[in-house]
């Protein structure tokens, strides 16, 4: 089966690396940071807190982020949004090997976690767009690997580079990885066609507070304890919130999110794809979140 007419099979190709070395090069990025930790605390004098939300920084505004990173993208241009993402998450690791302090390094860290937000759901739907239908399990199926790799080869990198240099180039890893894609996804990637309808600020709102109330109440919960107020009040808030955003899109007229898409089956192929994806990565590091909540106690 030939690929759709308006995208070339130089493109598609193209498409298929460019986004798969991204979601490698963010999902290594976070593998390889937990590894460094011992060697951040000792050489930045971090706390067990700090050193928390060296991975949680990245965590919360990643999950925050994630639906909006994908409406951006259809607002404003996948292709610009996703190259964004690629600027943000890079200049943010650069920010965060020249962190001198705990406080810096976190700011950094949320930082790249938005550039996260941005690349990783773009990628999956420039990716859709440009594979036609017969095709696209496979390139599926090479992104999904590239990022299994990441997972892999995480610890074991974050482990050598730790031992071999310092924890600064952990970061420093995914900096020519990001000079080096950010001008090829800028020319390469195909350009997709804007959304002409208005951008839905309140469902923006909504769905982005809400996701921060539920993410941030289970990023606090063993140090808080499960049932207090400061965990259960956060994710209670949010749960209303989302509730109100799936309320508010039934009923507005330019929703972010038509709920009527999740009827194709490519469509809920794809977001299962990426929050199983997204589940699988952050779930491992939400768990050593915990740990240094116990450990820190």
């Amino acid at each position: 089966m030939q690929s759709p007419p308006s995208v070339s099979r130089r493109t598609m190709i193209w498409t298929i690396l460019i986004t798969s070395v991204a979601v490698f090069m963010a999902s290594l990025d976070n593998l390889v940071v937990t590894t460094a930790l011992p060697s951040i605390k000792e050489h930045l004098h971090a706390s067990l807190s700090s050193l928390e939300w060296v991975v949680n920084g990245y965590t919360l505004t990643f999950a925050v982020l994630l639906l909006a990173g994908a409406t951006l993208g259809e607002r404003f241009g996948r292709r610009r949004i996703f190259t964004t993402g690629l600027v943000i998450f890079t200049l943010a690791a650069a920010a965060a090997a020249l962190a001198a302090l705990a406080g810096l390094l976190i700011a950094a860290r949320a930082v790249q976690g938005a550039g996260g937000a941005l690349v990783l759901p773009l990628s999956l739907t420039l990716l859709s767009s440009a594979v036609p239908a017969a095709r696209r399990g496979a390139a599926l199926g090479f992104w999904g690997a590239m990022s299994g790799l990441a997972v892999a080869v995480g610890p074991v990198v974050g482990g050598a580079v730790t031992e071999g240099a310092s924890w600064q180039w952990i970061f420093w890893l995914n900096v020519p990885i990001g000079l080096a894609l950010i001008p090829l996804a800028a020319r390469m990637l195909p350009r997709s066609q804007r959304s002409a309808s208005p951008l839905d600020l309140p469902g923006l709102v909504l769905a982005s507070t809400g996701l921060f109330g539920v993410v941030f109440g289970l990023i606090r919960g063993n140090e808080h304890g499960w049932t207090s107020a400061q965990v259960l009040g956060p994710m209670v808030a949010g749960a209303i919130l989302l509730a109100a955003f799936v309320a508010w899109e039934r009923h507005t007229p330019t929703p972010m999110l038509p709920l009527r898409l999740f009827a194709s089956r490519g469509f809920t192929a794809v977001n299962v794809a990426s929050f199983l994806f997204s589940a699988g990565m952050f779930g491992s590091i939400f768990l050593l979140a915990q740990f240094l909540q116990v450990a820190d106690h």
